[in-house]
């Protein structure tokens, strides 16, 4: 009882000092290397005598748009399922990405787009930044009610470094290859900005170089990265008496329909999220239509195998919030790739029946055997398809070829290093392999420390006895106050340590 009002002092002044410190560092080095790029800055633009309509923000803030709503608002939802812990769930997601997107808009620049010592922004690296928070918001739910809002900062600030790290060899360090100066607009695929621009000096900019390891839309480096960083967090966090908060840990029926209110923000928009990286023209619109059609069966496996396995033949909707997803997950890495809509069609099904059965049947499996509380099951919604989705794009790029692509500059959009002769498509398939074994290293490791990092006693966690409860961190208002402040009048020692 005695801790009660320490542990509130801390509290109170924990997180305000954490976010001045975090704003104020992120402010600094904005001031002194982030810039404008070419297509924003105003005399850039206009020196290079472009019209308005070349400007590349026409062509890619919709997909900016969609992907940013499914950030904030998807996710955010799709968490609220637990019945007393909704501001946590949305609140803490708004948290961490803002603080993200500043964060990774710094750590990807100094790994990808660094001219003349300086950080060069536009709209596709608020796209990239997106792209980051998705994976930091994954391993949130992994952790989802177990960790305060100061740990959260800590772990987004970690995972943002490790994410960019593991992009940076992904994309460029497996086979990595010079830049040709001056090859004006051509597109990189996952591309970090239109490359050949030229500066200010009226000298090009080295382009930026062909991604050696394919993953336009993230099935490795945010789906896979994400959940096995969180889920190894969460393990390093394990709390053998997390029964006390077992009561809270589940929904009720208006939860559960928030929640679907973020299943459906992400299914919908979920095309572009896969799509805004590519490179535009055919392999944007292939993976468009790639990632729509496996959604839709990953949606009908989802319904049909939860009434095949549930209780007497009912619905379950934790299934059919998060695995019905899972179609967009397994076509991150393989839907600018010649996938065929067949291929797309099997690939969602086999994702959807896959979740499904790790809801039911691997997720009580984690806690029991392998001491992993997986509060929003991301192993089953990112992490199984995201493996399953790295395996297909080896085997799309396993058969690549002129045949397949053409004799255009469709094969050289998605494979440049297949098209000019410089790997196999054998070779390239090996590559991708790689880079999955990469990822997996990457973040277990990096959610190794994060764990450790987070158990540093100063930091303020919820006792085990009031995990998952708004109250802890938020002012809950009106009838619901008395009801909340019961369970917490009283804290038990816990298992944290």
């Amino acid at each position: 009882m005695a801790r009660s009002p320490r542990r509130a002092a801390g509290r109170r002044l924990q997180l305000p000092l954490l976010c001045l410190l975090l704003q104020g560092a992120t402010a600094i080095l904005f001031a002194a290397f982030v810039r404008y790029n070419p297509e924003t800055d105003a005399a850039l633009w206009h020196w290079g005598n472009h019209s308005h309509a070349d400007n590349e923000f026409y062509f890619r803030y919709p997909s900016f748009q969609d992907v940013h709503a499914m950030v904030f608002a998807g996710f955010g939802f799709l968490m609220a399922f637990l019945q007393r812990y909704g501001f946590g769930s949305v609140g803490f997601t708004f948290l961490l990405a803002a603080f993200t997107l500043q964060w990774s808009t710094l750590v990807q620049g100094f790994l990808h787009s660094m001219h003349g010592g300086r950080i060069h922004v536009g709209v596709q690296s608020m796209v990239n930044a997106d792209f980051c928070a998705g994976a930091v918001l994954i391993s949130f739910g992994a952790v989802l009610g177990r960790t305060g809002p100061a740990q959260l900062l800590l772990m987004a600030l970690l995972e943002t470094v490790l994410f960019g790290i593991n992009e940076f060899v992904l994309l460029s360090l497996l086979g990595v290859s010079r830049g040709v100066p001056g090859q004006g607009k051509a597109q990189a695929g996952r591309a970090w900005g239109r490359v050949g621009w030229v500066g200010a000096d009226g000298r090009p900019y080295m382009s930026a170089l062909p991604p050696q390891v394919k993953d336009a839309g993230g099935s490795m480096t945010i789906h896979t990265f994400g959940a096995y960083f969180g889920l190894v967090l969460s393990r390093v966090l394990y709390r053998p008496q997390l029964e006390k908060s077992k009561h809270r840990q589940g929904s009720i029926y208006h939860s559960d329909l928030f929640a679907m209110i973020g299943t459906i923000f992400l299914w919908v928009f979920w095309p572009s999220f896969n799509s805004a990286p590519t490179g535009l023209g055919d392999g944007q619109h292939r993976t468009a239509l790639n990632t729509y059609y496996s959604l839709t069966a990953s949606t009908l496996g989802t319904f049909a195998l939860s009434a095949l396995v549930g209780e007497r033949g009912r619905l379950d909707m934790v299934h059919i919030q998060n695995a019905a997803l899972a179609g967009g997950v397994v076509v991150g890495t393989a839907g600018e790739m010649m996938l065929t809509p067949f291929g797309a069609l099997a690939a969602g099904f086999l994702a959807g029946t896959v979740s499904t059965l790790g809801y039911k049947f691997f997720t009580p499996i984690l806690e029991a055997k392998f001491k992993v509380q997986d509060t929003c099951g991301v192993h089953n919604l990112h992490g199984l398809p995201g493996v399953l989705g790295a395996l297909l794009g080896v085997l799309a790029a396993g058969l690549a070829t002129h045949e397949a692509y053409g004799e255009g500059k469709s094969l050289d959009s998605v494979f440049p290093l297949v098209a000019v002769g410089r790997r196999t498509a054998t070779s390239q398939a090996i590559y991708q392999l790689f880079g999955l074994l990469v990822t997996l290293t990457f973040a277990s490791v990096g959610g190794g420390l994060g764990g450790l990092l987070l158990k540093l006693p100063f930091l303020g966690s919820p006792a085990d006895s009031q995990c998952y409860e708004d109250q802890v961190y938020w002012k809950v208002p009106g009838e619901q106050e008395e009801e909340a402040q019961g369970p917490l009048r009283a804290e038990e020692p816990d298992s944290r340590a």
